[in-house]
């Protein structure tokens, strides 16, 4: 092992490969969850070094786990403990981010590191926006941790990010690395050169594969079948398993082909606060079902969330609308670094989070009055986004609806627009916050991301009296035309977290839930069979980011059918 570490700093250099528990702190310890020793994190700078990094990696039969952002909610993409039969080498890939634009901005080609903030600033002088925005739980990732999560994110039109384009590594079954161009490009015939053609943007003919799709062109009409008794989608859901899309990290991506879409211009924000669930679902089934122009987003925020976010997400909040979601990376790098000097030296690792929840308070306010009177007025709130096109009907339905004896609604000015949206998505770091300051109470958090079938009318979680007295406090938001929910559970300490999560997936199951929705299963949900079928098909000799979905992390997937928990 000391002689593979040395090769590996043979091909990146010295200071891109991090040895020893302080220096490889920030890879290996997941945003949420996930925490484990690892031989090595390796940074390649170029496909052809990551090439290579994989071949000494096969060679020595190691496992492996690309990453980039390290931003998963479900600890996918770093270890799980110590319970691996083989060392465990981490390639971050965040060096390489180059994107080449082609077929006249319609499409990207994105290296493997690439972040969706990157895309988003790249094809805005285009008029062209990518599959997602922003991150609707983790503001920072990465355009292939999309790809390979199937996540959906918070644009309704646009489905799970899915492409049948890729170029990506896999080990056979026989133990070798074998790279596969399927971009539709033509880059050559030897792996080094194909690597090194797609590094120089050097492309040969670029195909438009009638049989191979960049996005999910299906999900828009889709979405719309409210009467469907199956989710709008899900993790386990076969229809978007192919290849790299959904591959949960089982294969190593190089490269990813994928379609942009037209930006809308002028849309309009319309928020909507009620008292009454069925009012918001009634709103749902109809702009589904009848609106000629479907909206850009549709974000639910529970009063919970709504105060979560505004009481513990204010710093991200202003953090976000200062320097914007570019600048990210470098924080949560910068917070790691210090979390672990004061884990050294036996400070704990949330003295970081009690400085900055304590700056936060001497920040001023944040949120919109009118938010804020409707968080006083208001349990339930829909934060609608629709094109220009789209306005009038849906200004026409609202006025037609509101206002009513349980609701109301208002347009928004393009600042509370903004602040809307923010807001809502610092929820997923407000809730980790919360956990950190008050770990006094909190056991833990038991996050759980669902989506309930599509003809759900009762759709706003009621839990029984015994689970409600083990909580201290819970957090509804998602993604509501989709009816994709995250839902969090900070759960009292001394309470057992893994059997509350038993019960509370025991009432998901009642009520025709699937689960995970958009997050993938990383080490918290188990896998179905199919979708384990899949992983084996892709990565036969389980060397590729093994035990996701609660299978097995042995090599060949040995006793897979008795595993238990990965173990």
């Amino acid at each position: 092992m000391d002689a593979l570490v040395e090769a590996f700093r043979e091909i990146v250099g010295r200071r891109h490969v991090l040895t020893g528990a302080r220096a490889t702190r920030r890879y290996r310890k997941g945003y949420r969850y996930g925490d484990g020793p690892v031989l090595a994190v390796v940074r390649p700078g170029r496909p052809v070094e990551q090439w290579r990094v994989l071949q000494r990696c096969a060679d020595a039969g190691v496992i492996v786990i690309s990453q980039a952002a390290n931003t998963g909610l479900t600890g996918g993409s770093t270890p799980d403990g110590d319970s691996y039969d083989r060392p465990v080498v981490i390639i971050n890939t965040l060096r390489m981010r180059d994107i080449t634009v082609i077929a006249d901005g319609r499409q990207v080609v994105c290296q493997a590191g690439a972040t969706l903030e990157q895309l988003e600033r790249r094809l805005k002088p285009l008029g062209r926006e990518p599959h997602s925005v922003i991150g609707s739980s983790c503001i920072g990732a990465s355009v292939a941790g999309g790809v390979c999560n199937n996540s959906g994110g918070s644009l309704v039109r646009r489905g799970p990010a899915y492409t049948e384009l890729a170029l990506f590594a896999q080990i056979d079954a026989t133990g070798r690395l074998v790279l596969v161009n399927h971009l539709g490009i033509e880059l050559g015939t030897e792996p080094e050169e194909i690597l090194g053609r797609l590094e120089r943007g050097d492309f040969g003919t670029i195909r438009a594969d009638q049989n191979r799709v960049a996005s999910d062109r299906e999900y828009h009409t889709h979405v719309r079948d409210t009467d469907a008794d199956t989710p709008a989608r899900f993790n386990d859901d076969p229809r978007r398993h192919y290849e790299a899309s959904g591959s949960a990290g089982h294969l190593a991506v190089f490269a990813l082909r994928l379609d942009t879409f037209a930006a809308d211009d002028g849309p309009v924000t319309l928020y909507i606060g009620t008292n009454d669930p069925a009012e918001l679902e009634s709103i749902r089934r109809h702009l589904l079902a009848h609106f000629d122009h479907l909206p850009i987003a549709g974000e639910y925020i529970h009063a919970t969330a709504y105060d979560l976010s505004r009481d513990y997400g204010k710093d991200l909040f202003w953090f976000l609308n200062r320097f914007g979601t570019g600048n990210i990376p470098k924080a949560f790098a910068a917070k790691s670094w210090f979390d672990g000097l004061t884990e050294a030296v036996g400070l704990g690792s949330f003295v970081s989070d009690h400085i900055l929840q304590w700056f936060s308070r001497l920040l001023p306010q944040h949120l919109p009055e009118r938010m804020n009177r409707f968080r006083r007025d208001y349990a339930h709130h829909l934060v609608l986004k629709t094109t220009a096109e789209g306005a009038a009907e849906a200004r026409a339905f609202l006025e037609s609806r509101f206002p009513s004896e349980t609701g109301a609604f208002f347009e928004c000015s393009e600042t509370e627009a903004h602040a809307a949206f923010l807001h809502r998505f610092a929820i997923g770091g407000a809730v980790v916050r919360y956990r950190a300051v008050h770990a006094r109470t909190v056991e833990d958090i038991v996050a759980l991301d669902i989506a309930l079938p599509r003809n759900t009318r009762d759709w706003f979680e009621t839990l029984p009296a015994e689970i409600e007295a083990d909580l201290e406090a819970k957090m509804y938001c998602g993604h509501f035309l989709c009816h994709v929910f995250h839902q969090e559970y900070l759960v009292r300490r001394g309470v057992d977290c893994e059997a509350i999560k038993a019960r509370l997936l025991i009432e998901l199951d009642r009520r025709g839930a699937r689960y995970p929705a958009e997050h993938n299963f990383g080490h918290s949900y188990r896998a179905g069979e199919q979708t384990l079928d899949f992983y084996r098909s892709i990565d036969p000799t389980n060397s590729f980011n093994p035990g996701i979905g609660h299978a097995t992390k042995r090599a060949g997937w040995e006793d897979h059918a008795c595993c238990e928990n990965g173990r």
